[in-house]
């Protein structure tokens, strides 16, 4: 699984494409987390999404399908 938390002065396009890369090579899921917008965006070979309200459940990777967590938790533990 991949993380990449968006700072405001990185760049959206150079962090999709390490997310892509990392999909090609075998990674299941990717998630951006824009703490700006407070949105996630969970990139899968299949489909990208995005969870906007705090309630959404994120989806895990497989080795994870036990645990869950929601939108409200992650932002939750960021606070800035």
């Amino acid at each position: 699984m991949e993380l990449s938390v968006l700072s405001p002065d990185q760049s959206q396009t150079l962090i999709i494409k390490k997310i892509l890369r990392c999909l090609e090579s075998g990674c299941q899921l990717a998630w951006i987390i824009d703490p700006e917008e407070k949105i996630i965006f969970v990139y899968s070979l299949q489909k990208v999404s995005y969870f906007e309200l705090d309630s959404d459940v994120l989806p895990m990777p497989d080795f994870m399908a036990d645990f869950s967590l929601t939108l409200g938790d992650i932002f939750g533990w960021l606070k800035f």
